[in-house]
């Protein structure tokens, strides 16, 4: 495999900065079922920059489906907290997921199953 191809398949990383900006905030109050504790969110955010710089896929997506999985259970919730963060996290993995389309490599078919469960 020559560079062109190593390369192609980080493409992925180009689709990143939104989520690793605004998702540990949600995830870290999506876990809390409210107001995350003190620490929590930078704890959150220091986990998406282990799984960004180490540049590795299946984990980005892992962290990703984790996310979205945490915002569906919280589908009853009525804390605003809870509410605002569930729809960001939402529309946040939605708009990611539908920007790997455009990519080559695996990640938009590995991603086809919650694509669907978002639209």
């Amino acid at each position: 495999m020559g560079w062109r191809a190593a390369a192609g398949t980080r493409d992925w990383l180009s689709v990143t900065p939104e989520p690793e900006r605004l998702l540990p905030g949600a995830v870290a109050t999506l876990e809390a079922g409210g107001r995350p504790e003190p620490g929590a969110v930078e704890r959150e955010r220091a986990r998406v920059e282990r799984v960004v710089v180490r540049a590795r896929l299946r984990a980005w997506l892992a962290y990703l489906s984790r996310a979205l999985e945490l915002a569906e259970g919280r589908a009853q919730t009525s804390d605003p907290h809870v509410v605002s963060a569930r729809e960001l996290a939402i529309a946040v993995i939605s708009n990611h997921h539908n920007l790997l389309l455009g990519l080559p490599g695996s990640a938009a078919r590995r991603t086809a199953a919650e694509r669907a469960r978002l639209s």
